[in-house]
This record gives C-alpha cells, sequence and structure tokens, in this order.
C-alpha cells in the first residue's frame, strides 16, 4: 500500500467505525428520549460504550479491507470509501425521523454531498506547489492597499460617530474605555464598570495583548483613538492575505479579489458595530501564522501562535487547530513532513495554556462561560469537557444546533456569501479549519455568537478566506494543470463571491454604518450639549451614570453603570447621570411606570440635589 493512502485509510476507518458505534447508541436510546430538541437523549447515553464498540467496530474494519485489498482490485479498493456514505445516510435518516427541521435536513444533505464526492473521487494527497516566484504588477497591490484604506476609513469613520453621537454603551465600551485610561495612567487594566466593583479585566478574559494598542492610546487618549485602532488592526488583515495568495501561486487580480472578499465579508465589517473587542486581531494574527506555518518560517510562527493565544482564553482553540492541521498535513505528505514538530507543538502549547489560563480564571477569575454551551452540557460537572463528549456520543445533536433557524441567516451570510468556496477541495484535511467556525459560532445556544454584528466572527473568518486561497491553488508543476484547472469555476465563483459578499454587506451592514454616520451629523447640537453637561462633573469625582453616558464620562477612578449598581455603589457615588430617555424598570413600582420619579425620591432622601439638567434628555444629582 501506498504510504500516501495509508493514513487517509486509517481515518476513514476509524470515521467509519465511529459513526456506526454512534448510530447504534442513538438507537438504543429510548424512542421518547430521542427527540434532539433538549438533552434526554444525550443523558441516555454511555461515552464508554462508545469508544468500546468503536474500537471494536476500527479492528474488525480493518480485517475486512486487509481481506478485500487482497483482491488486488481497483473497483474493490475505490469500493471501501462507500460505507461512510452509507452510514451517515443511515444516521441522518434515524435523527431526522426522530426530530425533523428543514435546516436539519439541509445540513445532513450538504454532508451527504461531500461523502458522495469522496466516495466518487477520494482524498487528495498529491504534493503542493512550491511558493511562486514571479511578482504581480505592482497596480494590484496598490489597488489591494487602497481598498484596505478604504475599509480603515469607513469602519473607523462608522465606530467613531457611534461614539460622538453616545451610541456606545458601557457593555461593552464603557469598559474598555475605562480600562485603557486606567491602563495609560497606572499600567493595570482596572475597571469598576465590568462587575460593579474595582477589578483587572483579565480576571473576566485573559487578553494581554490590548497592550499593543495601549502606546498608541497614550498618544491620543481618547475613546475615538480606540475605535480607530480597532479599525487598522481588522485592515491589516490584508498583509498577510496578500503574502498568502502569492505563496499558494494566485495572480494580482486573484489576490486582490481574495482580500476583497474577506474585507467584503459582512460579518467582518459586522464585528466592528459593537465597538472594540480583542477578538479584531484573530484575522491578522491568524492570517500571520498560518503564512508563517505554510511558509515554514518557524519565527513568524510561533510569535503569530504567542500573540495569538494572547487575545483571550478560548483563543486558543484557533491555535490548537491550525496545529493539529499542520498534524495532519505533515503526516499526509513526506515534503511535509518537516512541519509535524511545528504542528505538534502548536496543538500541545495551545491546549496546556488554555487549561492553565481557564484553571486560573476557575480559582482566581470570574470563571470560564460554560453557559453559552448550555445546550450541550448534559452533565454539569463535566464543564466544557462535556461539549466534547456530547458531539463524540450525538453527532446529530451537534448538526441539529448548527443548523437551527436561529444560525440559517448566519451560515447563508458567511459559507454562503463565500458561495461555498472553502467546501471545494479533496484535500479533506483542510476541512479541520472549518472546526473554528462551527464551534465558536453554529454549535454555542448563546445567540451573539451566530449574529453578523458582533465580534465572534473575526477568527472564524480567517480560516474560511485561508480555505478559499488555498483551494484556489495551482496544482504542482508537472501535473499540466493551471491555476483553477481542477475546479475551472472556481477563478470565476471567486469574482461572484466577491459581488455576493458585498451585496450582502451593503443589505445589512450599510444601513447600520449609514445610521450611525447620519445620526453623528444630525444630533451633533444635542449631543455637543450633552458633553457640555458632563464635563462640569469634576475629574476626579466617582459617577453612577446611564449606559450611554459612561463613555464620555469614563475617564476616572470610579464609575458604575446605573442600570446594573448596588445601591451601595449608586448612593457613595458623588454625581449621578440620569437619562430622561431610557427606562428606569429598576426603580420602578411594580406594575408601574414611575421609574424616574422612584430614583429621584431615593437619591433625595440620601442628600442629593439637582446639580445641571437637559429637559427631556438627562438630570445630573450631586451629593
Amino acid at each position: 500500500m501506498n504510504k500516501e493512502t495509508l493514513f487517509p485509510g486509517h481515518l476513514r476507518r476509524a470515521f467509519c467505525a465511529w459513526l456506526a458505534a454512534a448510530t447504534l447508541e442513538y438507537l438504543l436510546v429510548p424512542a421518547a428520549n430521542r427527540d434532539l430538541f433538549g438533552l434526554a437523549a444525550l443523558r441516555s447515553m454511555s461515552l464508554s460504550r462508545l469508544l468500546l464498540v468503536t474500537a471494536a467496530l476500527f479492528l474488525v474494519h480493518c480485517l475486512l479491507e486487509r481481506a478485500v485489498r487482497s483482491r488486488q482490485s481497483e473497483p474493490a479498493a475505490r469500493a471501501l470509501r462507500y460505507p461512510a456514505l452509507f452510514l451517515f445516510a443511515a444516521y441522518a435518516a434515524f435523527a431526522l425521523t426522530a426530530s425533523f427541521t428543514w435546516g436539519m435536513l439541509g445540513g445532513c444533505a450538504l454532508l451527504l454531498v461531500l461523502l458522495t464526492v469522496y466516495a466518487i473521487r477520494g482524498w487528495d494527497t498529491s504534493p503542493e506547489p512550491e511558493p511562486e516566484t514571479e511578482k504581480p504588477r505592482a497596480v494590484w497591490a496598490w489597488m489591494t492597499a487602497g481598498m484596505a484604506l478604504a475599509f480603515f476609513t469607513i469602519i473607523s469613520l462608522w465606530t467613531i460617530a457611534r461614539v460622538r453621537s453616545l451610541e456606545s454603551p458601557t457593555y461593552d465600551f464603557g469598559i474598555f474605555s475605562q480600562m485603557f485610561n486606567s491602563m495609560r495612567r497606572t499600567g493595570a487594566p482596572l475597571t469598576t464598570l465590568e462587575r460593579d466593583g474595582l477589578l483587572s479585566h483579565f480576571r473576566v478574559h485573559v487578553s494581554p495583548i490590548y497592550y499593543l494598542m495601549l502606546p498608541f492610546y497614550c498618544l491620543i487618549p481618547r475613546p475615538e483613538t480606540l475605535q480607530v485602532l480597532q479599525a487598522a488592526v481588522m485592515a491589516s488583515a490584508v498583509i498577510p492575505l496578500w503574502k498568502l495568495g502569492g505563496l499558494h501561486g494566485l495572480t494580482g487580480p486573484r489576490r486582490f479579489l481574495l482580500c476583497a472578499l474577506l474585507l467584503s465579508a459582512p460579518a467582518f465589517s459586522g464585528g466592528a458595530a459593537y465597538d472594540l473587542h480583542e477578538n479584531c486581531f484573530l484575522s491578522p494574527l491568524l492570517l500571520w501564522l498560518l503564512w508563517g506555518l505554510d511558509r515554514g518560517n518557524r519565527p513568524v510562527t510561533l510569535l503569530a501562535a504567542a500573540l495569538t493565544l494572547c487575545v483571550k482564553e478560548d483563543a486558543a482553540v484557533y491555535v490548537a487547530v491550525v496545529g493539529l492541521y499542520a498534524v495532519l498535513r505533515a503526516a499526509l505528505r513526506p515534503m511535509r513532513r518537516r512541519q509535524l514538530w511545528t504542528g505538534l507543538a502548536l496543538l500541545g502549547g495551545a491546549v496546556i495554556w488554555f487549561l492553565l489560563v481557564t484553571g486560573w480564571l476557575a480559582r482566581s477569575g470570574d470563571g470560564v462561560m460554560v453557559e453559552r454551551y448550555a445546550n450541550l452540557i448534559y452533565d454539569r460537572t463535566s464543564g466544557l469537557a462535556a461539549v466534547i463528549e456530547a458531539v463524540l456520543l450525538c453527532p446529530a445533536k451537534a448538526l441539529y444546533e448548527c443548523f437551527d433557524g436561529d444560525r440559517l441567516p448566519y451560515i447563508a451570510f458567511t459559507m454562503g456569501a463565500m458561495l461555498g468556496l472553502p467546501l471545494c477541495t479533496r484535500r479533506y484535511e483542510r476541512l479541520i479549519l472549518l472546526i473554528p467556525w462551527v464551534l465558536v459560532n453554529l454549535l454555542p445556544g448563546y445567540l451573539y455568537q451566530h449574529q453578523l454584528f458582533y465580534q465572534y466572527s473575526f477568527g472564524s473568518l480567517a480560516c474560511l478566506v485561508y480555505l478559499c486561497c488555498v483551494n484556489l491553488a495551482p496544482r504542482p508543476a508537472g501535473q499540466k494543470a493551471e491555476a483553477g484547472k481542477r475546479f475551472p469555476l472556481l477563478p470565476a465563483a471567486l469574482l461572484l463571491a466577491v459581488g455576493v459578499s458585498l451585496g450582502c454587506t451593503a443589505m445589512q451592514v450599510g444601513p447600520v454604518c449609514l445610521g450611525s454616520l447620519q445620526r453623528g451629523v444630525y444630533t451633533a447640537e444635542r449631543t455637543a450639549q450633552i458633553r457640555a453637561v458632563l464635563e462640569k462633573i469634576p475629574a476626579e469625582a466617582s459617577v453612577t451614570a446611564s449606559t450611554f453616558y459612561t463613555v464620555p464620562l469614563s475617564a476616572r477612578a470610579e464609575i458604575y453603570d446605573l442600570g446594573y449598581a448596588e445601591l451601595s455603589h449608586l448612593l457613595n457615588s458623588d454625581y449621578i447621570v440620569a437619562s430622561e430617555t431610557q427606562d428606569m424598570d429598576r426603580f420602578a413600582t411594580p406594575g408601574a411606570d414611575d421609574g424616574a420619579e422612584r430614583l429621584q425620591e431615593l437619591l433625595t432622601e440620601n442628600g442629593y440635589r439637582v446639580f445641571e439638567t437637559l429637559p427631556g434628555v438627562l438630570r445630573v444629582y450631586a451629593r
């Protein structure tokens, strides 16, 4: 047997054994508990039994295939790829019978298509192309730079307008604005806003990557500076992506289109809609990591991996997945064997870092946010490990969650907007890079992780656009195929995907962006009046303020959000800033709409007086 086909064969046999064991495990569940909506099916399953059956079936499968291969028949060898297809079809039929949804049906159909292509065409283990030596015309590089500059300008203006028009709330921009002010003064990421009390932000999320922004913030210490810095980080992702395109033999026009595909992705620009987050670093850092890996540049690979781990505790998932991808690729192709140790280092280092950081958060911090996977954690004592167990025990449950109704628009605007280009490959080890998209965006029950206007797509989009890049790469020299020859429609599909992405962004993100820009202009006079009132509050005073006023007041050591502050913090603040346009339900009498009046009575009883007022807008109380 050829060594290149040995490893894919083992993976296929293991997949078939696991799928058959999962099917048997599902059928052992009482019929009344097979509904995938809840967790009853998972609670009726046994992980130890699944693993034992999988191991036994794997051995049986190896013995049967050995007998088949002894016949030296090519059709017989090709037929060995079909059991995976038939097993999944049977498993999907059982799951759909118990819990039919149109989204689940679509997900099963997509996987059946991928398995059918594999059964017919097999796993491509041919050598990969060497880096290209010819440089494209400079005009394409300048056009890409101009496009990135335009993107940077639009995102900067949009997010600055949010700050200037007082649209940025406490959660999450107020906490970061106060945190950076604290970092500038003391060097420590302290905030009183985040958990209604003084603490380090790193006790909630371990994100030392923010220190890379600090020198620039110190030059212009304003909230708007943070928005501009995020826009710059996002736009910088085109640099490693352009280099990746060249490394994989793409021409200048295709490299330009590849960068356009990332910048035009609705989830990419939409990720800035909720103000600054550390996740914005994931796109450029992961692309640098993948470039360093593909280029064989270990210093860049390790530096990019280390910086990625500094983004957030869960960023270890991305590094681990890239490491697993490197290990699989090295196992498949002798030309990549030198990357085996690099991949193992990435995988091992990411796992160790994740365990250390999450352990520290559990002991000394605010804990790990496992509740986002409550839809899969059937055993509350296992934490995040239960998520992996759930996927192993019942892949149908994972499919059901990934293709639930509220995920379908997100799938359409990410994978759909890219016209499925990340899936167009027969080098199936590449599909490992889909794990972040599935694990971070589709699997969680937490609503915001599969929405366009939040920060959770930056890392998965980097992986998706990298897959587009390598799937468009030409075949190695000597195989008589030019770029796109294996899939002749791929280059045209790239152009179409850019057009679709632009259309989706114009439809989804455009109105939100334009709305903020218009309000920034139309409300300039009113916001100037509000700022004039807020500036009368002494800089050293402690303040409790309504959520949209905490950002302009964040350059102080002690500030609390009026909607969440404990009464002890509220009544010990020197100043209270209460909006007259926002609900004060937390102070209202049950069943009545008298929150503002009750707040005023509370403050008056505790010695506060009206310090300043802007009729119909806000009222400032002083002690």
